[in-house]
C-alpha cells in the first residue's frame, strides 16, 4: 500500500528539522519523531537536540558569562569604579539561559507547524525498511509508514561504567547546563578509560572523547568563580592541532583551572557531607591520590543514539567499534531509501552547522532534482575555552602526514591584542600559526588562531580558505587595524627559520 509519508526523520536535532523543513518546502508530507530519554540523573529537555538544548547554545551563553567576569577585572584599568568582591550567582544565569533555550524548543515547534511538518513526541523504532513504531512516554503506540527515512538520533553522552560510583553520583554535559544551584568545587574528567584487573590501562578511546566540553565548561566554571579541576589521562584536545591544544591548557592553568594530567579516577563515593570523595591513580607516582567535590562531571566520550531504533531488524550496517551508522557521500545507509545524517553517522564531524548543511543538501537531492552532496573539507569549528581557539583545515601534524615535513611551510606569530594591553592581561598564549604547501604556489592547508573571539576571526578566513587561498594571496590582504584578526594577514616568519615569532611595535 502507499506510505503515509513522503519522509520521515527520526531525531528532532539540527540535522533532523533543517532536512524536514527542507522536504517541506518541496510540498512534501513530511513527519519528525523525536524524544528525549532522561539522562540518568533525570535531566530533559525539549525539540531542537544536543546543541540547543545541552551543547553550543547554553554552552556559549555561559562562556559569555565568564567572560563579562574578564571584563569587569579589565574594567578597573580603564577607569571604572567596581566594587570589590565582584560574585556571580549561578542560579540568574542558569534560569536566564534555560528560559532561552525553552524559547527555542517553543519556536522549533512552531516552525514544524507553520511548515506543515507532523510532529510526534516519540521513541522509533523500525519494524519494516518503510515502518516506523512510535512509542509515546505513556505507552501509546503509532505506527508510521514512509517512503524515504532519514535517522538523526544524535549521541549521548557516555558513563564509564567500570568505576564504582560513576553513575550514582556523576552529572555529563546533559545535566550540567540545566542544574538549579551551583554545581560548587568541580571535577571534569576527561577520556574513556577500561581498566584492568590490575589497574593497568589496556584501552584508551582515541576517537569519541569529548575533550572540547569538558575544557569548555572547566573554562566557564572557573570563569564564573568556582574551584575546578580538569582530570585528564593523556593529550587536551585529541584530533585538533597539539601545539594549540597545550596552549589553551596552559592559558587555563594559569586561569586557575587546576589540572591532573596522567591520572585516572577508581572509584567515586558519597561522604556523609554530600560531597563527593574520588579516589585516582596518579600513573607518573605510582600513587593513589583522593580529594572531595561538590559535583563530578564525567566527559568520557559520546554514544549514538540507536539502541532503541532497531536497525538490525532493517540491515541498517554501523561500525562495531563506534556504534555509528555506516553512510556514503549522498548520507545512504545500507538500506536503500534510508538515510542517516549528524552525529550519528560514521567519519563526519560532530558539529551543528554540517549536520545542518547535510540534512538540507539531503532534502534537496530526494525532492529538488539537486545532485549536490555535503562537502565536509575545510570545515571551520571553534572551542570556546576562556582564550578561544578557531581552526579552519588540517592540522599541522595531519599536513606532516599528508605532505611529509619538507613539503609544509609554517608561518607563525605570537601576538598582544591591543585589549590586553591597558588591562595587563598576559597574552602569553595569543598565538596565531598558518600551516601552506611548500610549493611555489603555497596553498593554505590549514589556519589556527589563539585569541579573543577566535570564531568570529576564523569565519571569513575559512571562506577564502574553501576558495583555495595562497600564502601571497594572503599577503596581499589588507589587514584592518587595530584588530586581533589582521596578525594573519602579516604572518611572515616560518618555523623552519628558527627566529623568533613575537610580534612588536603596533
Amino acid at each position: 500500500g502507499k506510505n503515509e509519508y513522503d519522509l520521515l526523520v527520526i531525531g528532532g536535532g539540527s540535522g533532523g528539522l533543517a532536512c524536514a523543513k527542507e522536504a517541506a518546502q518541496f510540498g512534501r508530507q513530511v513527519a519528525v519523531l523525536d524524544y528525549v530519554e532522561p539522562s540518568p540523573q533525570g535531566t530533559k529537555w525539549g525539540l531542537g537536540g544536543t546543541c540547543v538544548n545541552v551543547g553550543c547554545i547554553p554552552k556559549k551563553l555561559m562562556h559569555q558569562a565568564a567572560l563579562l567576569g574578564s571584563a569587569l577585572k579589565d574594567a578597573q584599568h580603564y577607569g571604572w569604579n567596581i566594587a570589590q568582591p565582584v560574585h556571580h550567582t549561578w542560579s540568574v544565569m542558569a534560569q536566564a539561559v534555560q528560559n532561552y533555550v525553552k524559547s527555542l524548543n517553543w519556536g522549533h515547534r512552531v516552525q514544524l507547524q507553520d511548515k506543515k511538518v507532523k510532529y510526534f513526541n516519540m521513541k522509533g523504532s523500525f519494524s519494516d525498511p518503510h515502518t516506523v513504531r512510535g512509542l509515546t512516554k505513556a505507552g501509546k503506540e503509532t505506527i508510521v509508514t514512509a517512503e524515504n527515512i532519514v535517522i538523526a538520533t544524535g549521541g549521548r553522552p557516555k558513563y564509564p561504567m567500570h568505576i564504582a560510583g560513576a553513575l550514582e553520583y556523576g552529572i555529563t554535559s546533559d545535566d550540567l547546563f540545566w542544574l538549579k544551584e551551583s554545581p560548587g568545587k568541580t571535577l571534569l574528567i576527561c577520556y574513556p578509560f577500561i581498566l584492568h584487573l590490575y589497574e593497568i590501562i589496556v584501552y584508551i578511546s582515541l576517537t569519541d572523547a569529548s575533550p572540547d566540553v569538558s575544557l569548555e565548561c572547566a573554562g566557564f566554571l572557573t570563569g564564573i568563580g568556582l574551584d575546578t579541576t580538569v582530570m585528564m589521562r593523556s593529550i587536551p584536545l585529541r584530533g585538533f592541532d597539539q601545539q594549540m591544544a597545550s596552549l589553551v591548557t596552559e592559558h587555563m592553568e594559569s586561569y586557575g583551572t587546576k589540572f591532573l594530567k596522567r591520572c585516572f579516577p577508581i572509584k567515586v563515593e558519597k561522604l556523609e557531607s554530600n560531597r563527593l570523595q574520588v579516589t585516582w591513580k596518579n600513573t607518573d607516582l605510582g600513587t593513589e591520590e583522593t580529594d572531595s567535590f561538590d559535583t563530578v562531571m564525567w566527559a568520557v566520550g559520546r554514544a549514538p543514539d540507536t539502541e532503541t531504533l532497531n536497525l538490525e531488524a532493517v540491515g541498517v550496517k554501523t561500525n562495531s567499534e563506534t556504534g555509528k551508522i555506516i553512510v556514503d557521500a549522498s548520507e545512504a545507509t545500507s538500506v536503500p531509501h534510508i538515510y542517516a545524517v549528524g552525529d550519528i553517522t560514521e567519519g563526519r564531524p560532530e558539529l551543528t552547522p554540517t549536520a545542518i548543511a547535510a540534512g538540507k543538501l539531503l532534502a534537496q537531492r530526494l525532492f529538488g532534482q539537486s545532485s549536490e552532496l555535503m562537502d565536509y573539507d575545510n570545515v571551520p569549528t571553534t572551542v570556546f575555552t576562556p582564550l578561544e581557539y578557531g581552526c579552519v583545515g588540517l592540522s599541522e601534524e595531519a599536513a606532516v602526514q599528508c605532505y611529509g615535513s619538507d613539503n609544509i611551510e609554517v608561518y607563525h606569530a605570537y601576538y598582544k591584542p591591543l585589549e590586553f594591553t591597558v588591562a595587563e592581561r598576559d597574552a602569553t598564549q595569543c598565538y596565531v600559526k598558518m600551516v601552506c604547501l611548500r610549493e611555489r604556489e603555497q596553498r593554505i592547508l590549514g589556519l589556527h588562531f589563539i585569541g579573543p573571539n577566535a570564531g568570529e576571526v576564523i569565519q571569513g578566513f575559512a571562506l577564502g580558505i574553501k576558495c583555495g587561498a595562497t600564502y601571497p594571496q594572503l599577503m596581499k590582504t589588507v589587514g584592518v587595524h587595530p584588530t586581533c584578526a589582521e596578525e594573519i594577514t602579516k604572518l611572515h616568519i616560518t618555523k623552519r627559520s628558527g627566529l623568533d615569532a613575537t610580534v612588536t611595535g603596533c
